[in-house]
């Protein structure tokens, strides 16, 4: 009898104590639960409740930090193309002597759009930012004689100019436009390509070819860069089909291009209303952008001139800012850069610049 009792009594024992133990796991779960360190694996029906009591990242900052309406990338043809309203203007800064002025900081600059003054976003290092230039050679009648002397003068021009963060392209002005050169960084391949062009008797097409060349840097040109194009002709335009004058500026602008010519023909354009209208016509051109068009007084100058197109360029500072005015409304804006602590010196920019148009 005492027997029976205590076997009933040990399995009553251990179902008590599996009782507990099984009651203290529970405890443990629900303890875990609540202070989310249980070890288990997350069930399902958990995961909602761990998702909404984790803090949402605060996306309006982001927002904020990369402002739309200055830089929108966008993929083209496996490319990232930045569209951005920001104004990049090459400056020349000369002395009363027309000696380069390479020590100016960005402190020293204003810029003004439309009379309001804009904050400078940032000032390359004089000559340091790298030149996309077109050559644009009139290979047409009116330049015949002088044509081998030119390309002689430019080939000298781009041994001592051409850096190999620098690029080149070369174009023909003739009875239509033609490209000569591809873009390239091959100084070898630019000086050849110029030195294979063959004067003709041909008409002159120079608004057209001036076009062009403003496309095909904007499409081709480094982000960062400087337009340069630099035209070799007197200017008398007589072939051109697409473009005029005033369409020729309006593509310089919205191209960001920087224009120089050089005439060959010297003092003798002011002989006759042609050969004037020619040159005034460049002039218009290298004025808005802030260039120069150069009249040497003997083809024997040309070196000259080349010359100091070559020092300009290495000492031209580049200017950036992003206009307070962020209306995408295609209109042209003019702007005027000043250096007011110095006003003796001597400034060429351009002109203005045409607003993106949304």
């Amino acid at each position: 009898m005492m027997k029976v009792f205590w076997n009933r009594q040990s399995k009553w024992n251990h179902v008590i104590s599996l009782t507990t133990a099984f009651s203290l796991l529970i405890s443990l779960h629900v303890i875990a639960q609540k202070k989310g360190g249980s070890t288990a694996p997350t069930s399902k029906k958990q995961t909602p409740t761990i998702i909404k009591s984790t803090p949402q990242p605060l996306k309006p900052k982001v927002v904020k930090v990369v402002p739309p309406a200055k830089t929108e990338p966008e993929e083209e043809g496996g490319l990232i193309r930045i569209i951005s309203n920001l104004v990049a203007i090459p400056v020349s800064v000369t002395d009363s002597a027309g000696q380069p002025i390479r020590n100016l900081g960005k402190d020293d600059f204003r810029i003004e759009e439309e009379g309001q003054s804009q904050p400078i976003e940032f000032l390359g290092e004089p000559g340091k930012t790298p030149v996309d230039l077109a050559l644009l050679f009139d290979v047409s009648a009116s330049v015949h004689e002088r044509f081998q002397f030119e390309q002689q003068a430019v080939s000298r021009f781009l041994k001592s100019v051409f850096r190999p963060t620098d690029a080149a392209s070369v174009f023909s002005v003739g009875q239509v436009p033609k490209q000569v050169v591809v873009r390239t960084s091959n100084l070898a391949q630019v000086m050849s390509g110029a030195m294979t062009l063959i004067p003709t008797r041909e008409g002159t097409a120079l608004f057209d070819t001036v076009v062009q060349a403003t496309h095909y840097l904007k499409e081709t040109a480094s982000p960062g860069t400087r337009r340069v194009i630099i035209v070799i002709s007197d200017g008398e335009d007589n072939n051109s089909e697409r473009y005029n004058l005033a369409q020729s500026l309006r593509e310089l602008q919205q191209t960001d291009c920087l224009f120089y010519s050089i005439n060959p023909s010297g003092p003798s354009i002011w002989l006759n209303k042609i050969s004037q209208r020619g040159q005034s016509d460049m002039m218009a051109m290298a004025t808005i952008t802030g260039g120069y068009a150069f009249v040497p007084e003997k083809i024997e100058d040309l070196e000259t001139v080349f010359h100091q197109i070559g020092t300009e360029l290495q000492a031209q500072y580049l200017i950036g800012y992003y206009p307070t005015e962020e209306k995408n409304d295609g209109r042209f804006r003019r702007i005027a850069v000043k250096v007011p602590k110095r006003p003796e010196l001597r400034i060429r920019a351009r002109q203005g610049y045409y607003a993106p148009k949304a």
